[in-house]
């Protein structure tokens, strides 16, 4: 499970390297939006070449293709996929079956190229178009090496005509909000990771922590960030703390000592099977934490 995602562009060595190395769970090598035009060839090259030299093995490298009408997606997955990254991010997916498209196609490359079936996952961007707000529920069927939702909203305003998404206060305008809820139930009735958009002012730390906060709050796991110093912040935001590892433990105690009740008192609250639930992910995220 990934707290942050950091985008790098795919025709920085520099960037790719100094993303590398910041702390983030997760490096996005990026083909698409920050790569202009006429650098897309190079960066192709760039970013599998980086691949090849492996990286930090600390970090998990996905790479962020072009969209699937661009002409330019198939070019993107034969140079990578046989470089192994450990994903593919789908930009402007309209829908399941464009996922299982490119799902697809990554399959052709990894028998082709000896890799293991369904080891490069595939995390789809899924809010980028008007057509796509329509579909989110689609992916609770998608390919099995889907491995989380996410959502953006720059794309989707330039293709509505929006002269904002962001309210004075800086939260999201109605349209937004209602896309973000879309995108964290769209991913967990498809069990899959919920995680949250890019905050586009990456110089306002504290506003950052508050948005992590409440993105955690409402259920996302992880956040795409844009800059080193959004990283630390992330990661915080999004790791369990000392009280929510101790409350697990009790609620899970408390369980195991009453395997027959419904529902328990816990500090003069009650809990029930939900509490559970939540306990026992939070105990297995911070395990996995402690084995990276």
């Amino acid at each position: 499970m990934f707290r942050s995602l950091l985008f790098a562009p795919g025709d920085s060595e520099k960037k790719m390297l100094k993303a590398s190395n910041v702390g983030a769970d997760c490096v996005i090598l990026d083909l698409e939006d920050s790569v202009v035009e006429s650098r897309k060839p190079i960066a192709r090259e760039m970013v599998t070449e980086f691949l090849k030299q492996g990286g930090n093995p600390e970090v998990s490298y996905f790479v962020r293709i072009n969209p699937l009408d661009s002409g330019k997606f198939l070019q993107d997955l034969a140079a990578v996929v046989p470089a192994g990254p450990a994903g593919i991010v789908f930009p402007k997916s309209n829908g399941v079956q464009e996922a299982l498209v490119i799902g697809n196609y990554i399959e052709v490359l990894e028998v082709e190229h000896g890799l293991t079936t369904d080891s490069v996952r595939l995390l789809p961007l899924v809010s980028e178009t008007p057509t796509a707000i329509f579909t989110m529920g689609e992916y609770k069927d998608g390919p099995a090496r889907m491995m989380g939702l996410t959502w953006g909203a720059e794309d989707l305003g330039a293709a509505v005509g929006a002269s904002a998404n962001l309210q004075s206060n800086k939260d999201w305008t109605s349209p937004y909000q209602m896309t973000r809820a879309l995108c964290l139930f769209a991913a967990h009735a498809a069990k899959v990771q919920a995680i949250d958009t890019v905050m586009a002012d990456f110089r306002d730390l504290d506003r950052l922590k508050v948005v992590c906060n409440e993105g955690r709050r409402d259920g996302f796991t992880g956040k795409i960030c844009i800059h080193p110093a959004q990283v630390e912040v992330i990661n915080e935001a999004y790791s369990p703390s000392s009280e929510e590892l101790n409350h697990a433990r009790a609620v899970i105690k408390a369980f195991a000592e009453n395997p027959e009740a419904g529902t328990l008192q816990i500090e003069g609250k009650m809990i029930d099977k939900p509490h559970l639930v939540l306990a026992e992910r939070v105990l297995a995220f911070a395990a996995e934490l402690a084995n990276k």
